[in-house]
C-alpha cells in the first residue's frame, strides 16, 4: 500500500503521502517496472489534472468528493483569486483536517478514521463525518473514551511540543483544540498550481 502511494507521489513529482519521505526524487522514467525514458512532453491539460491530482491525494479525497468542492467554488465565485482561497479554507475546515493540524493524527488519512470511529467532539458533540465543516468558535476535543485507548496514549506530551496553525489553538493538557480564526493560502501552502485547478474544471 504504502509503495503504491509512494508511486504516485513520484509520478506526481510531489510528496502527497508523509511515509513516503520528504523528497520524491522525480526519475528519468514513469513508475512500474519498465524503464522507460520520459520523452513527450504534458499537454496542458495534463498539467492541469496533475495539479489537481496533487490536492486531491494530499486532502485525501475522493474524485467526486474533490470535484464538488472546486465546482462549488467555481459557481460562487470564478476563477478568482478569491476562489483559491475559499477552496483551501473549505478543504482545510474539514474536521479530518481540523484533527491533523492540531496533532492528534499522523496523517489526514489516519485523522479520517479517528473521526469516522466517534473519537472526536464538536462543541462537546461527538461527530463522525470527517467533511464536518468546523468554524470560528468552535471546539474540537479527544472524548474521555477515547483517551485511554493505546491510539492515544503518549498523545499528551508528544503534542506539548507541537505547533498548530495560527487559526487552531490547541491545548495539549485537555486534548481540546479550537477555532481561533480563518485558514489562509499563505500558511496552508499548497505545493500546487491552484490557477490550474480551476482551469481543469472549468473545461
Amino acid at each position: 500500500m504504502i509503495q503504491a502511494k509512494c508511486k504516485i507521489s513520484r509520478r506526481l513529482g510531489v510528496n502527497v503521502f508523509p511515509k513516503c519521505g520528504k523528497v520524491v526524487a522525480r526519475r528519468p522514467y514513469p513508475p512500474g517496472p519498465k524503464k522507460k525514458r520520459r520523452t513527450a512532453q504534458l499537454s496542458e491539460y495534463g498539467k492541469e489534472m496533475r495539479e489537481k491530482q496533487k490536492l486531491r491525494y494530499l486532502y485525501n479525497l475522493r474524485e467526486k468528493q474533490f470535484g464538488n468542492y472546486v465546482r462549488n467554488i467555481l459557481t460562487r465565485r470564478g476563477g478568482s483569486e478569491d476562489a483559491a482561497v475559499a477552496l483551501i479554507q473549505a478543504l482545510e475546515r474539514r474536521l479530518d483536517n481540523a484533527v491533523f493540524r492540531l496533532g492528534f493524527a499522523a496523517t489526514r488519512q489516519q485523522a479520517r478514521q479517528m473521526v469516522s470511529h466517534g473519537h472526536f467532539l464538536v462543541n462537546q458533540k461527538r461527530t463522525t463525518v470527517p467533511s464536518y465543516q468546523i468554524k470560528k468558535g468552535d471546539e474540537v476535543a479527544l472524548r474521555l473514551q477515547s483517551r485511554q485507548k493505546t491510539l492515544f496514549k503518549e498523545l499528551g506530551p508528544r503534542l506539548k511540543s507541537y505547533q498548530s496553525p495560527v487559526w487552531l489553538e490547541l491545548d495539549a493538557e485537555k486534548l481540546t483544540g479550537k477555532i481561533v480564526g480563518d485558514p489562509s493560502l499563505e500558511e496552508a501552502a499548497p505545493p500546487v498550481e491552484m490557477s490550474s485547478i480551476f482551469e481543469f474544471y472549468s473545461r
